[in-house]
């Protein structure tokens, strides 16, 4: 079940308004209720990922209590939760990557193996909710958070729907106390509901209207003239910000309206002026993690130059895999990793003028996106290509240049406008609200026409 779509608008979240309103007096009922949402919610993508997710939770349930309650044997049971939880995600996630890596790497030395690689479907959000697990039991066993004893509340942190399938990752540490205490009221419910009515139209209006040209910039098969590779990389670039922000703007929003407070994941990340601010600007629930749990514990910036960088490294290698079971996520991770690398060993970015440094931001980042977003590694090497007109295809492609009309021009300058803190501040010096919360509400009544005349269209981030 997607944000977006009229089962959720009209059927799932008024239903489960209704009836958490009606227990928001009782926090344990409340919490029964968001438990419940939370299961069917995610019991829509198929309930065999479901029982697993159930079964993740009662075993770090256990685990957890195991940390805190045996703390002699503390690192047996810690290694024993990462085995597990990273155990699962490697199942799912990448055991075909490995299995389609070993045989080609066997194919370079002569030896074919005729494995049939295993067909194995890939869980909804299990990256987002496998870090979540992940930074509770770490937590616990650094002694940070108390062992969840209730385990209908630590189903409620894991499985709590609004930012379950797609972020962001939301730390035990951060809504501990909300689990247990928290408010249900008119100006939550306000704040939260006007804040999904803008990551709503954010997603139909702007995301799926810009995709319309990336993904016919992408699946053109016949080579592509610079100008539209351009337009198309442009395209993708903006759409997966709008996408991914949206459905972070509309998961604050909803844990608002129950009474979580959610962290900022995305603070404007194209106005950067280095590609170490766009991964401060970008995705920060994700760096963030990698950051407490990763990067630090590895020794951070406080053993050298040289063991800092090779910490940046692995952080960038892991975040690329993170993405994806692919080359093309691990090769756009290392991609960043390095320009990390260059920009703290020369410091650049500070010594040359911000515009220049602000385009060359941009410049990388765009590149970056292509290898993020083309099917295979040798798709983006050559839809690079395109850009930079080796091989370039015929000024005549016909299909694209159907879709580059007036409607797409008029969003994708709301879209630009939507990528810079610009409408927001306009917003800001508007003193009059009600005049504002009319504008959003109309807005996103015009979304909800978008969204029943289109097709299935779900956030990008769903695949990871």
């Amino acid at each position: 079940m997607v944000f977006s779509s009229d089962i959720f608008v009209f059927i799932f979240l008024p239903i489960t308004l209704f009836l958490y309103f009606l227990s928001a007096k009782k926090i344990k009922a409340s919490n029964l209720i968001l438990v419940l949402a939370s299961l069917i919610f995610y019991s829509w993508g198929g309930l065999q990922y479901c029982l697993l997710l159930i079964f993740s939770t009662i075993v770090n349930y256990v685990l957890g209590i195991l940390l805190e309650d045996k703390r002699d044997r503390k690192k047996i049971f810690l290694i024993i939760a990462l085995i597990f939880n990273l155990g699962i995600l490697c199942v799912f996630k990448y055991a075909n990557f490995i299995f389609s890596s070993v045989i080609t790497l066997l194919k370079t030395f002569g030896i074919n193996i005729a494995w049939e690689l295993p067909n194995i479907a890939l869980p909804i959000g299990i990256s987002f909710f496998t870090f979540q697990i992940l930074s509770y039991v770490i937590d616990v066993y650094r002694g940070k958070v108390k062992a969840q004893r209730d385990i209908l509340n630590l189903e409620l942190y894991i499985m709590l729907f609004p930012q379950l399938i797609a972020g962001p990752i939301v730390r035990y540490i951060d809504i501990e106390k909300e689990i247990e205490n928290r408010t249900f009221d008119l100006n939550g419910i306000y704040t939260g509901l006007r804040r999904f009515c803008i990551g709503f139209s954010k997603k139909v209006l702007l995301a799926n209207q810009v995709a319309i040209v990336a993904d016919a910039a992408f699946n053109y098969e016949w080579g592509l003239h610079p100008v539209y590779a351009w337009i198309g990389a442009a395209a993708y670039m903006l759409q997966i910000y709008l996408d991914f922000s949206a459905y972070s703007d509309m998961a604050i929003g909803l844990g608002r309206v129950f009474g979580f407070h959610f962290n900022e994941n995305f603070i404007y990340p194209y106005i950067s002026v280095s590609i170490r601010e766009f991964w401060r600007r970008w995705h920060i629930s994700l760096s963030t993690w990698f950051r407490d749990y990763v990067y630090i514990p590895l020794g951070g910036n406080r053993k050298g130059n040289k063991r800092t960088y090779i910490n940046l490294l692995i952080v960038f290698f892991l975040t690329g895999l993170w993405h994806g079971a692919s080359w093309n996520f691990v090769i756009w991770g290392l991609y960043h990793g390095c320009f990390m690398l260059l920009e703290r060993k020369t410091n650049f970015c500070a010594k040359i003028p911000k515009v220049i440094s602000w385009i060359y931001t941009i410049f990388a980042v765009l590149i970056g996106w292509v290898l993020f977003r083309a099917d295979t590694l040798s798709d983006a090497i050559r839809y690079i290509g395109y850009m930079f007109n080796i091989h370039a295809g015929s000024i005549t492609n016909v299909d694209i240049i159907r879709k580059l009309d007036g409607e797409f021009l008029f969003f994708a300058i709301l879209s630009v406008l939507a990528s810079t803190p610009l409408l927001k501040n306009l917003g800001t010096r508007w003193k009059c609200e009600w005049i504002k919360d009319v504008g959003i509400l109309f807005v996103f009544l015009i979304a909800i026409c978008y969204m029943v005349a289109s097709e299935y269209n779900p956030f990008i981030y769903f695949r990871f």
